[in-house]
């Protein structure tokens, strides 16, 4: 999953879906270390996942300033993915390790590793439904439940009728569910409902090209209140804050 450019989508959407653009209200720093795979605010607290065998980490972030406050790091050299907050736990994905970690928030200690059937990508909390929406690769949205961790449904995603493969990193906000589609600078608004893709976003041009250099995909989105957002990707030198605007 390193390694590939991101690139604009190569179909815009239809005329019924909308396609926005983010309007940078502000910048802040990001480890060009940490390849992202997660990202999400909660209480005030930035919180990230990182990826790559033998370098994934849980990680605490000042969300004023993007500093690094504290991380664990994954056990067994598993290659970390999504995360979000479920009350007072954290659970985080594996790419290919087969299992989801559970963590517990203040401590970031390990409480338990639960099966994981087929890939982890993306993860958020859809706290309207009391369940985890999950991706895999794929163009489904998987519902699990928040304690076990079963899976308890899934929807096919798609734009203007056409499927949308490769969903990754996740926010759920407002009853709709975000996605980043790697490995593109394209983030889809998608109503789980049913699965229709609501609106596009192109987030390409972020990064100039001085700071693209050495960077890989777009992917971390966390939602931070008033209609913004945090954007930022793997290996990136920068977060922005950001609204989505037409």
């Amino acid at each position: 999953m390193a390694g590939c450019a991101a690139a604009t989508p190569p179909v815009d959407p239809g005329p019924d879906v909308p396609l926005l653009h983010p309007q940078v209200i502000a910048v802040l720093r990001h480890d060009t270390s940490a390849f992202t795979q997660g990202l999400e605010l909660d209480d005030g607290v930035l919180y990230e996942g990182t990826g790559l065998s033998g370098h994934s980490q849980l990680r605490e972030l000042d969300p004023a300033t993007g500093a690094l406050r504290r991380a664990v790091p994954l056990p067994d050299g598993e290659f970390g993915e999504g995360i979000t907050v479920v009350g007072d736990r954290i659970w985080q994905l594996t790419w290919r390790d087969g299992v989801a970690l559970e963590w517990d928030r203040q401590t970031l200690q390990l409480l338990r590793r639960v099966p994981l059937q087929g890939e982890g990508w993306g993860l958020c909390f859809d706290a309207g439904h009391n369940r985890l929406v999950r991706t895999d690769g794929t163009d489904r949205l998987r519902f699990q439940d928040p304690v076990t961790f079963a899976e308890t449904g899934s929807v096919r995603v798609t734009l203007d009728g056409r499927s949308v493969p490769e969903l990754n990193e996740l926010e759920c906000v407002g009853g709709q569910v975000w996605a980043n589609v790697w490995p593109t600078d394209r983030l889809v608004r998608v109503d789980p409902a049913d699965g229709r893709v609501t609106a596009v976003v192109d987030a390409g041009g972020l990064l100039d090209a001085r700071s693209r250099a050495g960077t890989d995909v777009l992917n971390g989105i966390a939602a931070v209140g008033d209609g913004q957002f945090l954007l930022t990707g793997k290996l990136w030198p920068s977060m922005f804050r950001v609204r989505f605007v037409s």
